[in-house]
């Protein structure tokens, strides 16, 4: 199911509007991985098939982004792969050559590599092992040295260092920037009501006194999301139905930071029921104005 939105109501007609944001509806939370995973599969093989993408040299640039749905998002992503390689005359979708992809992280928790809690480690045992991508087309984080807290300059080295790998492998943006988001609308590691992160320039920041912890790491910009043809917002649950919906209406950005991404091309709020129940009570509406409009001409 797809929905434009235009001002506070949504239309279901399956249609985009310029500015506008694209909702698709998945029954659960696996439905909605394996649905995005496919489409992810079909953007990149797209790119490379046709030698484009932002860039125009049939790279593919992706963002990943932690979270449950994103990391099953991954995992979906891993399962695809492997059956286009194995079985590739009897399964329908392209295989992707990751030789001609770069992974890059929306954002990443300043603890030591490998620790559990760092995107990376939780999309390489997701995805990353599992596939044949080259090291370095994986773009990391620097981690810090120590175990113990940072006095803030390798922080804001790890940040410094993330923008000029972005300045040389990405100069013109990524192709599709993945994001998950909080119940309170947070995205990446930019929290609400956090002005000198939700506007700060440049294309990474450091965070130093995140309310979710840990308490220190390094994002990617408003604007650096920004700069993606396309952008996926990947949400599910009940417990993120409002900043969903605050998504789709274009809700206060700084109450709502989830509510201020737009792909250059493409935004897509992927959500399953549990998440979307404003959809049903938005067809509703627009079926009872469409009835009234109905009763109003065949009066006239």
């Amino acid at each position: 199911m797809t929905a434009e939105h235009r001002g506070e109501h949504a239309t279901i007609d399956g249609t985009v509007s310029e500015g506008g944001v694209t909702v698709v509806q998945n029954a659960d939370q696996r439905g909605l991985a394996a649905a995005a995973a496919r489409e992810l599969v079909r953007t990149v093989t797209k790119i490379q098939r046709e030698q484009s993408g932002v860039h125009g040299d049939g790279v593919a640039r992706i963002v990943l982004t932690g979270g449950g749905v994103g990391i099953q998002t991954l995992r979906e992503l891993a399962v695809l792969d492997h059956a286009a390689t194995t079985a590739a005359e009897d399964f329908p979708i392209d295989a992707i050559d990751w030789s001609r992809v770069l992974i890059f992280f929306g954002d990443e928790r300043f603890v030591p590599a490998g620790d559990s809690e760092r995107n990376e480690k939780q999309a390489r045992d997701a995805l990353l092992d599992h596939i044949a991508i080259p090291a370095e087309n994986i773009v990391s984080y620097l981690a810090p040295t120590g175990a113990g807290p940072s006095d803030g300059a390798e922080l804001d080295e790890a940040a410094r260092d993330y923008e000029e790998k972005l300045a040389r492998l990405a100069p013109q943006g990524f192709d599709v920037h993945l994001l998950g988001m909080g119940p309170e609308g947070h995205i990446n590691s930019l929290f609400p009501h956090t002005p000198e992160l939700l506007e700060a320039t440049g294309e990474v920041v450091a965070v130093r006194d995140c309310p979710k912890p840990p308490p220190e790491r390094v994002s990617l910009t408003i604007s650096a999301v920004n700069r993606a043809a396309q952008v996926w917002l990947l949400v599910s649950g009940a417990e993120k139905a409002e900043a969903a919906q605050q998504v789709a209406n274009g809700g206060n950005g700084a109450q709502w930071p989830g509510a201020i991404v737009a792909g250059v091309e493409r935004t897509v709020l992927w959500v399953d029921e549990a998440a979307s129940p404003w959809l049903a009570e938005s067809a509703s509406d627009s079926a009872t104005v469409a009835a009234t409009e109905d009763a109003e001409n065949a009066e006239n």
